[in-house]
């Protein structure tokens, strides 16, 4: 069993056995399976540093997230979140500014990149100005041959435009996104190929770069009131 299988192996175990007292018993399967996770993630950082230097200063350890769930405003009291997650980026793991984004569930494998949850208001509202200053720019990323081949704008949307913005704006159906990411699915065969997936994952994150940049413009000098 390579790593990567030990990875999914002990997340589907995870999946199917969510308790505090089966992570307690536990940890050693834990402890290796999080091991592997992070030195998948330093390969790929390695990798990335031609085009994202700064990478190099960082430690993998500190972009990768805690499985633990908070549980205080949902009905699903499970305690975990059988996935490991890690968010790529030379500023860390903090939602602003955007990064690179890596999802290794049982179920779902996916890179990602953009603001995925608008958790503050000003986020929001700084993206939609920046769609109307410079919604040209915005769309040209998007309609980028590099990014089309493999990416498509996702987010949650609005049914109408949103209030304080003209019904018939020629950029009425980006203004209408809460949220702008986009998510690259990785079939599981692939991602157990560990040289096949990180070649697969710089070429796409290579792509969602110009992206990343545009929203990142928009959010410069955004204070973040703390960090997951």
């Amino acid at each position: 069993m390579n790593d990567c299988e030990k990875m999914l192996d002990f997340l589907a175990q995870l999946r199917d056995n969510n308790s505090l007292e089966w992570m307690h018993s536990h940890q050693p399967e834990y402890k290796a399976a999080r091991a592997a996770f992070v030195s998948l993630v330093s390969d790929l950082m390695e990798k990335m540093l031609p085009d994202e230097p700064g990478l190099g200063l960082i430690n993998p350890s500190d972009l990768v997230f805690r499985l633990n769930r908070d549980t205080r405003f949902s009905k699903d009291k499970s305690p975990y979140a059988p996935s490991f997650r890690a968010h790529i980026s030379p500023e860390g793991r903090g939602m602003v500014p955007v990064g690179d984004y890596l999802f290794v569930s049982p179920d779902q494998i996916f890179l990602g990149g953009g603001v995925f949850h608008a958790k503050m208001p000003e986020i929001t509202r700084r993206i939609r100005a920046q769609i109307v200053s410079q919604g040209s720019s915005f769309e040209a990323v998007l309609a980028a041959p590099a990014f089309c081949e493999k990416l498509t704008l996702q987010g949650e949307k609005l049914k109408n435009v949103p209030r304080g913005y003209d019904k018939e704006h020629p950029y009425g159906e980006l203004l209408k996104h809460k949220s702008w990411y986009v998510e690259y699915p990785v079939e599981k065969d692939l991602f157990l190929d560990r040289e096949a997936f990180l070649a697969e994952a710089v070429d796409v994150f290579r792509r969602i770069k110009p992206f990343n940049d545009v929203i990142n413009k928009a959010l410069e000098g955004l204070e973040m009131p703390g960090k997951r």
